[in-house]
């Protein structure tokens, strides 16, 4: 079973394929691959952009990578890829069975992750398949549209997302490549939270915090709420409930002096 920082590396590159290939072995390496062996670690992180403390924070994390990212910002960035992973496509067996080693503490983020263990425990490939089809695609539309814009406006495309395309454009954040989705979905919004706060994405200090009141804290913490209330949820409730804990600490940092 694959970590997770292996898991965002194949999803940056674009899948095993396009990530043995970027490397220069063959997919089969990779595909045998339970985490980004130590000795790949530097090329990883060069092919896909993807920190060296989000591939291997049991090498990098204590370390801080030469200072420039503290063990709070590591597992921050640990957390928003997660939700990134888990909102851009439905968990494969491999990241079930990572997800279902999960251990938490008795604060309110330990305990989600407990919950979100127990979900993939007893969750199946199918189940989670048709779960994800009915609430983010559907026939037609799914049961909810994890869109900002949506969220803020009722509809798609509207000026919530031109402002963050506005703004990722002033921090050198470029779309990826075959991306089909816009800007403001969930998923591509936690996977920037993660660059910026894992310091993946060369940006000025502070812009995590921008990025965050500005486009993510205005609606995403509703649209987990509504996640955990909606009718087709069972693993993506306890998905919910993980985000709106994580985003509620968040908040709560950020509101801090700095």
């Amino acid at each position: 079973m694959r970590d997770l920082g292996l898991e965002e590396a194949i999803r940056v590159a674009g899948g095993v394929g396009a990530l043995a290939k970027k490397l220069g072995i063959s997919q089969p390496s990779v595909s045998n691959w339970s985490r980004v062996p130590a000795e790949r670690v530097l090329s990883v992180e060069e092919a896909t952009g993807v920190s060296r403390v989000t591939l291997r924070p049991d090498l990098y994390a204590d370390a801080g990578t030469a200072g420039e990212i503290d063990e709070v910002d590591a597992a921050r960035a640990q957390e928003y890829a997660l939700l990134s992973v888990l909102f851009a496509r439905a968990p494969d067996a491999a990241l079930l069975q990572r997800l279902a080693t999960l251990r938490g503490d008795a604060s309110p983020l330990g305990l989600a992750h407990a919950a979100l263990a127990e979900a993939a425990e007893r969750t199946s490939i199918e189940r989670v398949e048709r779960e994800y089809f009915d609430l983010f695609i559907g026939l037609g539309r799914g049961e909810l549209l994890p869109y900002g814009s949506y969220y803020l406006t009722g509809f798609l495309h509207e000026r919530p997302l031109a402002r963050l395309r506005a703004h990722l454009d002033k921090l050198g954040i470029e779309r990826a490549e075959g991306q089909a989705e816009p800007e403001d979905h969930a998923a591509i919004l936690c996977e920037i939270m993660a660059g910026l706060a894992s310091r993946r994405f060369p940006a000025p200090a502070g812009s995590d915090r921008e990025m965050f009141e500005q486009h993510l804290a205005p609606w995403i913490g509703r649209f987990f709420a509504d996640l955990e209330q909606a009718e087709s949820a069972d693993f993506y409730r306890r998905v919910g409930a993980l985000g709106r804990v994580f985003i509620g600490i968040e908040t709560e940092a950020f509101a801090l002096p700095s």
